[in-house]
């Protein structure tokens, strides 16, 4: 067992290695110029040694491998993840403010996408072939294919131009305003669960289906047990454990729908 501990924790140094390559290159790869768009969002004269003193003092002067290795070494030795060649604040210190904002978010969308898909699975597959299943169908379905920044952009446009109803630009704290804050973190918290909410209906109503088939199951509705009994007691408590395994993998995908739902929004996560 410690042997292949072992070898599990050296696999994940060269893991963590191409991991932050990617990340290096694909900011460096992004179209436009950072230097560009400082100097013509700040209005800062666009002389040639403007733009060379700017260069020399993100360190963009220097190659590659060098840039890539003061960033790797600041992160691995010192815990510092540098500095934002846009605002020039820390990283560190951004992320230690807005990493709760994004986690308050994400806890909310994952209860949305909880309590929509666990009853729409369980009730689609009890009530299998019958109109509610084909409707809960259609519904993870549509949760899988309809993008959440598209569903996001809806959610705020339309009550703009219909009924002039927009989103509070200004962030409220759940500490500062329990009510205000959770009646602004609601709508983005929906958006997102309802697209972690497919994966996870799907999932639970093949695992009841599977276990609904099971001996023990078909023992217990012999002994003439009534149909909730059934589920609650024994079906769910075995078809919920790999849904639950499902819900772990999705917080990939939390963190990421996370990053683009507050900019709609004006969420500073």
């Amino acid at each position: 067992m410690l042997r292949y501990l072992i070898r599990r924790l050296v696999a994940l140094v060269p893991t963590f290695l191409l991991a932050s390559v990617i990340v290096f290159s694909a900011i460096r790869l992004i179209p436009g110029n950072t230097i560009d768009m400082m100097m013509s969002q700040n209005d800062i004269s666009a002389s040639v040694q403007t733009r060379e003193d700017l260069i020399k003092a993100l360190g963009l002067d220097q190659p590659v491998l060098v840039q890539y290795w003061h960033w790797i070494s600041s992160i691995v030795f010192h815990g510092d993840f540098g500095r934002s060649l846009w605002t020039g604040d820390s990283v560190t210190r951004l992320v230690a403010e807005r990493m709760p904002i994004t986690l308050y978010l994400g806890v909310l969308a994952m209860i949305f996408a909880l309590l929509i898909a666990l009853p729409v699975g369980i009730i689609s597959a009890i009530r299998q072939n019958k109109p509610v299943d084909y409707l809960g169908r259609v519904f993870a379905i549509t949760a899988l294919s309809v993008p959440p920044f598209w569903l996001g952009t809806l959610v705020v446009v339309v009550p703009a131009m219909l009924w002039g109803i927009a989103p509070t630009v200004q962030y409220v704290r759940l500490t500062d305003d329990p009510l205000l804050s959770l009646r602004q973190m609601v709508p983005p918290a929906i958006v997102l669960g309802i697209a972690l909410s497919g994966v996870t209906m799907r999932m639970t109503r093949t695992m009841v289906l599977e276990v609904m088939r099971q001996d023990y199951v078909r023992t217990a509705w012999s002994k003439g047990l009534d149909e909730r009994t059934v589920v609650l007691r024994h079906v769910l408590k075995n078809a919920l454990l790999p849904v639950i395994t499902i819900v772990g993998l999705q917080l990939r995908l939390l963190i990421g729908g996370a990053v683009v739902i507050v900019q709609i929004f004006i969420i500073p996560g």
